[in-house]
């Protein structure tokens, strides 16, 4: 299984709900196994430079690719990519 984890902060503050929202359209594609749309609580001692979190499941690589080649997946991009300021993601194979 591949945990696919991305994270997002956003430029303006009173954009974090629409970058949530626009985000959610991924969970309708159909290769995921969990999807989910999270704010950051913002707790760490250390930094809380980042707004929102998704995390997915899928179950091999060709899944995660199937996921990030649908159109859903471009049109979500096109969309937030404008009001984000940063984006790290990280694919991580799941322990057994």
């Amino acid at each position: 299984m591949i945990r696919h984890i991305v994270f997002f902060s956003v430029r303006r503050k009173e954009d974090v709900e629409a970058v949530r929202s626009g985000l959610l359209a991924l969970g309708s594609i159909p290769h995921s196994k969990h999807f989910e749309v999270t704010l950051n609580t913002k707790v760490d001692l250390f930094s809380n430079a980042i707004d929102v979190v998704v995390y997915a499941e899928f179950e091999d690589e060709a899944a995660l690719a199937a996921y990030k080649a649908h159109p859903i997946y471009a049109d979500t991009t096109n969309k937030v990519k404008p009001l984000r300021e940063l984006r790290y993601s990280a694919d991580v194979v799941a322990a057994a």
